[in-house]
C-alpha cells in the first residue's frame, strides 16, 4: 500500500510538472524520458545505472541476460543511426537499450510474475524508473526556476559570504592555476555524481536478490528526497552563482567581471534582474547535498568505499567552488539540509522519537536561519566576518554533532554475553 502511494504521488507530480512546463513551450519530465526510447539519451551512464539499481532482485543468470539484451538493443541503435546518418550532438549515443530492458522487466513483472515475485521486480523497476525520473524532473524544474524567477539574490550571498572569506574565489584561483588536466578530473567527478551514488547504492543493496527485501534504508531514498525537496528552496532563494552574477558567463546580466579574480566588492546589496535561460540552483548546493549523503552511507561500507566516499566529498566540494557554481554560504547550507533530510528519513524508518524529533527540528531550524542571516544580515556578516564566519561554521558543526551523536545512539548496542554462575561442590561424604 505504501509503495502504491508513493506512486500515485510521484506520478501526480510528474503530471504536475509536465503541465507547468508546458505552459512556458518547454517539454516536461514525462515527454523528455518518453523520447529517450528511441532518440539519443542525454545521459546513457544514468540509464545503465539505473539498469543496474533494478538488477538487484534479479540472479546473476537474469542479470546477465538483461545486460547482454540492452547492449544489443544499443548496438542495433547505433547500426540505425549509422545507416541513417543521424549525428548525436546532445547526448551520448547509447543507453536506449538499458531503458528498454527496465521496461521490459516492468512488463514481464506484471504478466509473468505473481505475489512477492511480482511486488519485488516492480520495487526494482520502480527504484530504477526513480533514478531516471528524478534527473528529469530536476532538469525541469531548473527550467522553470529560470523563467518564474526574473530576479536573484546573488548579491546577498556573495556579500555574506565575505565573512568565509569568499571561498569561491579562492578555489577558483587553484583550479585555474591548475590547468586543462585539473579542471577536466574536477568536472568529471562532478557531473557522474548520481554514476558514484549508484556505485555506494549497490553495495548497500548488494543482499536483495537473496533476501528477497530492500533494506529499510538505503542511499537513493535520500537521493530522491534530495532532488526532491531541494529545487523547492530554489523557488524561495533563487541564486545563480558566482560564474554567472560576477563572471564572463553572466554576459551583460553580471555585476561586473570579477569571478575568480577580484573579490566582490562590500556595498549595499539588491536584487538584481537576470536571463530567462540559467537556473536560480545554488541555494542550497544539491551536489554538495549529495555528496554530503554518499560520504555518510560509505561510512558503514569497506574501507575502500569509506575513501571512495570522503574523496568524492572533497572533489565535489572542490568543484562546485572552484568552477564557480557556487558561493561558500551556498556549501554550509547544503551540510545541514543534507543532515536533516537524513535524519527525517532514518527517523521515519525506525520510529519516531524524541531524539528524532528534536534532531530534525533543529536542523530545519538552523536551516532556516542561514536563508534569513543570508538575506537580511548579509552586511553585517560581510562588516564583522571574524564574528559571523566562526557562527556559520559553529552552526553547521552543531547539526553534525547532533546528528553524529543522536545516530550513534540509534545503533544497536552488543549485549554481553552473560556466563554461568559457579555451581556449589557437591560433597560426596554422605
Amino acid at each position: 500500500m505504501l509503495w502504491a502511494t508513493a506512486a500515485v504521488v510521484a506520478l501526480g507530480f510528474l503530471v504536475a510538472l509536465e503541465i507547468a512546463a508546458r505552459r512556458y513551450g518547454l517539454p516536461g519530465p514525462i515527454t523528455t524520458q518518453v523520447q529517450e526510447v528511441v532518440v539519443a539519451p542525454k545521459s546513457g551512464f544514468l540509464l545503465y545505472a539505473s539498469m543496474a539499481l533494478m538488477m538487484v532482485v534479479l540472479t546473476w543468470r537474469q542479470r546477465f541476460i538483461a545486460a547482454g539484451v540492452a547492449i544489443g538493443i544499443d548496438v542495433t541503435f547505433l547500426l540505425v543511426r549509422w545507416a541513417a546518418d543521424v549525428k548525436v550532438t546532445d547526448g551520448h549515443p547509447f543507453g536506449n537499450g538499458a531503458l528498454w530492458v527496465i521496461l521490459g522487466y516492468a512488463v514481464i513483472a506484471v504478466t509473468r510474475r505473481t505475489g512477492r515475485e511480482r511486488v519485488l521486480l516492480l520495487k526494482g523497476v520502480g527504484l530504477g524508473l526513480l533514478l531516471v525520473a528524478g534527473r528529469k524532473t530536476g532538469d525541469t524544474w531548473l527550467l522553470i526556476t529560470s523563467k518564474t524567477r526574473p530576479e536573484v539574490l546573488d548579491q546577498y550571498v556573495a556579500t555574506a559570504d565575505h565573512a568565509l572569506g569568499n571561498p569561491s574565489w579562492l578555489v577558483g584561483r587553484i583550479v585555474t592555476a591548475t590547468g586543462p588536466i585539473g579542471a577536466h578530473f574536477l568536472d568529471y567527478v562532478y557531473t557522474q555524481l548520481a554514476v558514484a551514488a549508484v556505485i555506494f547504492a549497490l553495495y548497500q543493496l548488494r543482499n536483495v536478490a537473496v533476501e528477497r527485501r530492500f533494506p529499510g534504508h538505503h542511499l537513493v531514498r535520500t537521493f530522491l528526497v534530495i532532488g526532491l525537496l531541494g529545487p523547492g528552496i530554489y523557488m524561495i532563494f533563487p541564486v545563480v552563482g558566482p560564474i554567472f552574477a560576477y563572471g564572463a558567463d553572466g554576459g551583460h546580466w553580471a555585476v561586473a567581471n570579477l569571478w575568480p579574480d577580484t573579490p566582490p566588492p562590500i556595498n549595499t546589496p539588491h536584487h538584481m534582474p537576470f536571463d530567462e535561460i540559467t537556473p536560480r540552483n545554488c541555494m542550497p548546493s544539491l551536489h554538495t547535498a549529495w555528496a554530503t549523503a554518499i560520504f555518510i552511507h560509505s561510512r558503514k561500507g569497506p574501507r575502500i568505499l569509506q575513501f571512495a566516499g570522503a574523496f568524492w566529498l572533497i572533489a565535489t566540494l572542490s568543484a562546485t567552488l572552484g568552477f564557480g557554481y557556487h558561493y561558500g554560504a551556498d556549501l554550509v547550507a547544503g551540510v545541514v539540509f543534507t543532515l536533516t533530510i537524513e535524519a527525517a528519513l532514518r527517523s521515519l524508518e525506525r520510529g519516531w522519537d524524541r531524539s528524532g524529533t528534536l534532531l530534525v527540528a533543529y536542523g530545519a531550524t538552523v536551516f532556516a536561519a542561514l536563508l534569513v542571516s543570508y538575506r537580511y544580515l548579509s552586511m553585517e556578516m560581510a562588516e564583522y566576518p571574524w564574528v559571523f564566519g566562526p557562527l556559520l561554521i559553529l552552526a553547521m558543526a552543531s547539526v553534525v554533532y547532533g546528528y553524529v551523536r543522536t545516530t550513534k545512539m540509534w545503533e544497536p548496542k552488543a549485549a554481553p554475553v552473560r556466563q554461568p554462575e559457579p555451581q556449589p561442590e557437591q560433597s560426596l561424604v554422605p
